[in-house]
């Protein structure tokens, strides 16, 4: 069977790495989620200021003209130096189209060259061309995907002869979403700080105690002369502490009173007895009280003289072999004569306990 101690460290850990675990879960999703909408966002607003970049830069209208496309009159077609200014400002990629083929664009096709006359997407020509709405959203890019903004390039008479776009690559995300590893790295470190320190926290209060407490109580089992436990924690473990040495207490009065029998008792002269319990006004010319007898009384105060110690009801009653009902009240009675001290004694823990004494001890 497991220790204590291991399985608590197994709780710790397991509920601290469970909860580790489940907030970077947690936080993961939603920092993929938001990555996603940023980039969306980044590219809506990029594409809105690269329109503004090139309606100030190149006044006038798009048209096509020898199968070309022009703002006004800057020849758009393969004007590389335009895209890489757009992007090298929003660090996206950028292209302009002349209906659905890229002309002039920073978006490197697989052998590494500007990706000039290949095609847009479907599902964006379909929306931007035919529908003339601008396109906002994940799309594939040359075999790569990107979150994109596509726009419309309307000439004069409203008829749309190209589009305008940038894209976000996904390195973006990917940025990052990866700082949530360097995050989960200190979550882990810290994980493993808080773990450690509840652990020396759990050994030093309540796993050490309960270890001295164990090997009192071996001591104790095996016959050995044990004592009492000085220990501080937390009120369950100065419960125990305080139930161990009651014990130990018990023990003690036990082991004075085990070679103690009635045959030793009577050691005591029963006429000194007798005489002092007359003195005492114990026994009046009526007698005892209804229910005492003078037998019985002698027996206790016999046993009692005998000790050197106070005592309990409940040690006296198994010393006279008598029940403790009985007892008490012989002993009630002889407190009330004057013949015993009684001294309420409070311990850590239960109610306290009424210890006996002839008057002549001290208890």
């Amino acid at each position: 069977m497991r220790s204590l101690k291991v399985q608590i460290l197994a709780l710790l850990l397991g509920a601290l790495l469970l909860l580790s675990g489940s907030f970077m879960a947690v936080l993961g999703w939603h920092m993929k989620d938001r990555a996603e909408a940023t980039a969306l966002i980044k590219a809506k607003t990029d594409l809105a200021t690269c329109t503004e970049i090139v309606e100030h830069t190149y006044p006038g209208v798009w048209r096509v003209q020898d199968g070309l496309l022009y703002k006004g009159e800057q020849e758009i077609t393969n004007n590389t130096q335009l895209v890489d200014h757009l992007a090298a400002l929003t660090g996206d990629t950028v292209t302009f189209f002349l209906g659905d083929t890229r002309v002039a664009t920073t978006v490197r096709g697989p052998n590494g060259d500007r990706a000039t006359g290949t095609k847009v997407s479907e599902p964006v020509a379909q929306m931007v061309l035919k529908n003339g709405q601008t396109y906002l959203g994940q799309a594939n890019v040359v075999g790569q995907i990107y979150r994109t903004a596509y726009e419309p390039l309307r000439a004069q008479n409203g008829t749309i002869v190209g589009m305008f776009y940038v894209g976000v690559s996904h390195s973006f995300e990917q940025e990052m979403v990866g700082s949530l590893s360097n995050m989960g790295l200190i979550g882990g470190i810290l994980t493993l700080l808080v773990a450690l320190l509840g652990w020396f926290f759990v050994q030093k209060v309540i796993i050490r105690p309960l270890h001295k407490v164990a090997l009192g109580t071996r001591d104790v089992a095996t016959g050995h002369v044990t004592q009492k436990l000085d220990i501080t924690g937390p009120k369950e473990i100065g419960e125990l502490t305080g139930a161990f040495n009651q014990m130990v207490e018990r023990l003690e009065t036990m082991a004075e009173l085990k070679d103690l029998s009635p045959l030793e008792q009577a050691r005591v002269d029963q006429e000194t007895v007798s005489n002092a319990l007359n003195e005492e006004g114990c026994i009046g010319p009526e007698g005892l009280p209804k229910g005492l007898n003078v037998s019985t009384l002698k027996q206790i105060v016999v046993f009692l003289q005998g000790l050197s110690v106070p005592v309990s009801s409940e040690t006296v009653a198994e010393g006279v072999k008598l029940t403790r009902v009985t007892v008490r009240r012989y002993l009630e009675f002889l407190e009330q004569c004057g013949m015993l001290n009684g001294e309420l004694k409070y311990g850590a823990v239960g109610r306290p306990v009424k210890l006996y004494s002839m008057t002549n001890l001290k208890p």
